[in-house]
């Protein structure tokens, strides 16, 4: 059993999940004013909706960023506290990968960009491709590397007039979009559950981590470059 839980897009949302990705339970509640005060509880209610103790989670998934600095903090160190206090493994998920899985279940889309609005006139972007995994049964929107780059997770400005000849999924997709033909799907939005379904797959394919490794992905207050300071914009 999986325990997943996410702070990053703006709500509290806990999910539990068996090894096929299959959902025991799900709680969401959406904002971010009362996360610290939520989290914990909402554990505890969804394992007592799963008839499920900590014991039993064989690894904990959390959504890792890019994103919102607090909501990130949060879910981070309740993971980290948890997997030390039950030596439970942790496996860290990204918002841009989720948000990619997201617009492929709800719209079937299996190449996009995935654009989370970073304020400061920038948006968290990333390309994303669907892979299948027959073997394991999964349908995963991997990371596609960008010509040049050595991350899959990038910073772009609102004003970079990049070429963009994918649809746009998350709420900076309109942010880039130059013109009225862009697709964008700026309605999706993931929960606990996709970030479980993912940190599932990853957890099948990798293991996962100890509460040491069990990091943030911030971008901004890393010693990371926008594209255009990059010149790829």
């Amino acid at each position: 059993m999986f325990l997943a839980m996410d702070t990053v897009f703006d709500q509290c949302s806990i999910a539990i999940l068996d090894s096929s990705g299959q959902v025991l339970s799900n709680h969401t509640e959406t904002g971010k004013r009362q996360q610290t005060q939520q989290i914990l509880p909402m554990i505890d209610a969804a394992l007592s909706e799963a008839q499920l103790r900590l014991a039993d989670i064989q690894a904990l998934i959390f959504n890792r960023g890019p994103g919102a600095f607090s909501g990130i903090r949060i879910n981070t160190a309740v993971v980290q506290a948890l997997s030390v206090a039950h030596d439970s493994p942790c496996v860290g998920v990204s918002s841009l990968q989720a948000i990619a899985q997201s617009a492929y279940q709800q719209y079937g889309l299996t190449h996009l960009y995935s654009a989370l609005d970073a304020r400061m006139q920038q948006v968290y972007f990333g390309q994303y491709e669907l892979v299948v995994d027959d073997e394991l049964g999964y349908s995963i929107m991997q990371p596609v590397w960008a010509y040049g780059s050595d991350s899959t997770e990038q910073l772009l400005d609102y004003d970079s007039q990049t070429a963009l000849n994918l649809p746009i999924a998350g709420n900076g997709s309109v942010l880039l979009a130059l013109h009225d033909q862009q697709v964008c799907h700026e309605d999706v939005w993931p929960d606990a559950v996709v970030i479980g379904q993912l940190g599932v797959a990853q957890f099948a394919n990798d293991g996962g981590t100890e509460a040491a490794q069990a990091l943030p992905k911030y971008l901004r207050n890393q010693a990371w470059k926008t594209l255009k300071e990059q010149g790829k914009a």
